[in-house]
């Protein structure tokens, strides 16, 4: 048993003697796969997705030097017809390659000579188990004639496979180095096909594109933005979230709301797995997202606005959806052609969620579109920091400005409401089309951005008698009114407040106990013009 050949299963036994939620299905998956074309997959999704997990999963699994019977007879490989034929069958090398990159930051050592580190620690294991091939002129030979002798062929298991990637983003020889040892052992007629039996590599990034190709052409890849059949392998499914909080009478729906949201393939409801946990674990719903070196980047990308990002970026804050094109995307961290590339980052990193739809206007030619959108509460919160941490002029603009909006719909300045909504509806962030009260309910959840820091959006708030357009809900420990705000088209603001009693729209506010502001917005097509009348209504004393 080493460390990087044949590493045994405790890792994994570890992990199943907590509250391990089965995701053993993925072993079948690739069990399929080995002895055909399809033996290499390149499996990438966030941090904190159990991309770790796996890992320690598959090599339990496939190592022959270990029983792992018992740890995977309750879960459900154990009835899976390919079970048996490859249980504890195979050469595994594991590799955990931000383990080695953080050695070599360590010692100081040059990310080009990385790649013949990580090589020369896995000829050095496999010559502890074959002594007598010191003489072998590389890996590729040491492993190849382990592969002879034993009559058992390798999986290998890469975690962690990016890190390289995204590490050296400005040293194109350090990356090239690496990925030719990648295509030393998955693109080498001589070697793979013979020695290797499957590959299974996870990280954040799929792989690196030379040009419009894959770097390493003969690996599967699924990621986030096409998971297919790893789909329900990406996160936490509905159903498991669910049976775990009715297990521990946790809250399903606070659950949902912070950690929800993620598309993957058809799984339309995924779950963070770490944050699932850790709220499980401490019983509290806050945010447990860990930034990355590769996420701090981000600030310096959305303060240049490359092609207009910080309109995007406060769009996806007020709760709009973006339309992405994700072709351009080079899967690094250092080449974006357009602000869609650094979209597409974000849907990697898992700052967005991204959900492939029919283009309304190529449906006939079968054309896609994708969506983005910010996915939970959790993630949210990661914007609320970008926004008031961003430095260019337009966005810092926006936010002031809606800042002032909230202090004037509080002292019930109405005509500067109104002109504030102006201002937003004739600015590059209203809708091409304002032509519905849909398009109104944007240019005013725009125009209140900055209310997200002190405020829960609901927009939509059945009252038993109808629906109130947008509700502003004061977070905790906050002295500030809440604001219901109804919208009319081509009718007048005055009527707008009129619904907002009749309907008893306060009254779903009930439990609140603090003061409410009464807005009524109005837009006439005919003037252009938006009108605002406020009314305030006294908590109970």
């Amino acid at each position: 048993m080493g460390i990087y050949l044949n590493p045994g299963n405790m890792g994994f036994k570890k992990i199943v003697e907590e509250d391990y939620i089965d995701k053993t299905g993925l072993i079948g998956l690739i069990n399929k796969r080995i002895g055909t074309n399809k033996s290499l997959i390149c499996v990438s999704r966030p941090r904190r997705f159990g991309k770790s997990y796996a890992a320690q999963m598959l090599c339990a699994y496939y190592d022959h030097t270990c029983d792992s019977s018992g740890l995977f007879s309750k879960f459900q490989i154990a009835g899976d017809a390919s079970y048996q034929e490859n249980l504890n069958q195979y050469h595994v090398i594991n590799l955990d390659i931000m383990g080695f990159l953080s050695e070599a930051k360590k010692n100081n050592m040059e990310l080009r000579m990385l790649p013949a580190s990580i090589d020369a620690a896995v000829m050095a294991e496999v010559r502890t188990l074959f002594p007598d091939l010191q003489s072998a002129n590389s890996s590729n030979e040491c492993l190849l004639e382990m592969v002879h002798r034993t009559n058992r062929q390798i999986v290998f298991v890469i975690d962690e496979w990016d890190s390289v990637i995204r590490e050296a983003k400005d040293d194109s020889k350090a990356q090239d180095s690496y990925l030719n040892l990648l295509r030393g052992w998955f693109k080498n007629n001589n070697f793979t096909a013979e020695a290797v039996a499957a590959a299974y590599m996870t990280g954040i990034l799929p792989i690196k594109k030379d040009e419009s190709q894959s770097a390493i052409s003969d690996f599967e890849e699924y990621s986030m933005l096409d998971p297919q059949m790893f789909a329900e392998y990406v996160g936490f499914t509905e159903e498991e979230v669910k049976r775990e909080c009715e297990k521990r009478g946790a809250s399903f729906e606070n659950m949902k709301k912070w950690y929800d949201g993620y598309t993957a393939g058809d799984c339309s409801s995924v779950y963070n797995p770490y944050s699932v946990m850790q709220a499980l674990g401490s019983g509290k719903f806050k945010s447990y997202w860990k930034k990355t070196s590769a996420a701090e980047t981000l600030m310096t990308y959305i303060d240049m606005n490359q092609d207009g990002l910080q309109g995007d970026i406060a769009r996806l804050i007020a709760g709009e959806s973006i339309v992405v094109d994700t072709d351009s995307f080079q899967n690094d961290v250092e080449t974006f052609t357009c602000k869609d590339d650094i979209l597409t980052l974000l849907v990697h990193l898992g700052y967005l969620t991204y959900e492939e739809v029919s283009d309304s206007y190529g449906e006939e030619d079968g054309l896609m579109a994708g969506l983005v959108r910010i996915p939970n509460e959790e993630v949210r919160k990661e914007f609320e920091n970008i926004l008031r941490k961003a430095k260019h002029t337009k966005l810092v603009d926006l936010v002031k400005k809606s800042d002032q909006l909230l202090e004037d719909t509080i002292a019930g300045n109405e005509d500067a409401v109104a002109k504030r909504i102006q201002e937003v509806h004739d600015s590059e962030y209203a809708p091409t089309f304002y032509n519905n009260e849909q398009s109104l309910r944007y240019v005013v959840k725009m125009a209140y951005i900055s209310s997200v820091d002190q405020y829960a959006k609901i927009e939509e708030l059945p009252s038993g008698h109808g629906i109130a357009d947008i509700v502003f809900v004061p977070k905790r420990r906050s002295v500030l009114p809440a604001i219901i705000v109804e919208l009319k088209w081509n009718r007048n603001a005055k009527g707008a407040l009129e619904q907002i009693l009749d309907k008893g729209y306060p009254k779903v506010l009930g439990d609140y106990g603090g003061d409410l502001i009464l807005v009524g917005i109005s837009y006439d097509s005919k003037t252009k013009k938006h009108v605002c009348q406020i009314q305030k209504m006294a908590g109970p004393k």
